[in-house]
């Protein structure tokens, strides 16, 4: 596809690198979606059986059909004991006031209050930076950025919930023009039904932009980045 690389591809599922800038569904404004991407690709029109914002740059899980999308979408939430993982790597202002931990803000999420966890841990920090890598235990809208910004370190980039001068004083001294959030690595179980018949960790290296800006920022940033963790 176009834009779009394909990281892993069975039958069942698909695991897809969206870059920044492509929405995943259609909506006002929406030019280009990545769901009408795989319309027009596959047949029958692949499910999506979770988000990532527009902004946000990474790896998507897509179902083949119905059948897989049942079996997928619950993984989120991991109700039943099994989980898919997601890892994401951020660039945000300022220096943590703990190098690890877990934010437990409920987040408002149409128009009530719904208990959110992000867990992080900083892999290093310049004392003007901090490059974090990130967990989601729940998967509310915009809830990295928001939990970010809460805590005092927002995502760089980020024009809704950051810092808006710094924002525009990067955007004129190193040109960011884009947020420093990626979905880096996911992790899913072992899945006989689609045919994944052991734990199955998929990776996205991180976009030009956002690696130039960590090597600038944060040498040898490469060997810092972890991978997707077990079960």
């Amino acid at each position: 596809m176009k834009r779009v690389t394909v990281v892993f591809e069975n039958e069942w599922l698909l695991i897809l690198d969206k870059p920044a800038g492509l929405a995943v569904q259609g909506g006002e404004g929406v030019k280009v979606s990545l769901d009408e991407l795989l319309a027009a690709e596959y047949s029958p029109r692949p499910l999506l059986v979770h988000r990532l914002d527009r902004d946000t740059s990474g790896l998507v899980l897509v179902a083949r059909n119905r059948e897989a999308a049942g079996i997928l979408a619950p993984l989120f939430s991991g109700k039943n004991g099994e989980r898919i993982r997601k890892r994401y790597i951020a660039v945000c202002a300022g220096v943590f006031a703990r190098k690890e931990g877990d934010i437990r803000e409920k987040l408002f999420v149409r128009g009530s209050e719904r208990d959110a966890l992000t867990s992080y841990a900083v892999l290093e920090d310049n004392g003007e930076f901090s490059l974090a890598a990130l967990e989601l235990g729940t998967g509310r809208m915009h809830q990295i950025r928001r939990h970010l910004a809460r805590l005092g370190n927002p995502v760089l980039g980020d024009g809704k919930y950051g810092d808006f001068s710094l924002n525009k004083r990067l955007g004129k001294t190193m040109g960011l023009r884009r947020l420093l959030l990626h979905a880096a690595a996911l992790g899913l179980p072992p899945l006989p039904r689609l045919g994944i018949s052991r734990p199955l960790g998929a990776q996205a290296p991180l976009p030009a932009y956002f690696a130039e800006f960590c090597e600038t920022e944060f040498p040898g940033f490469s060997e810092l980045l972890p991978g997707v963790p077990g079960r």
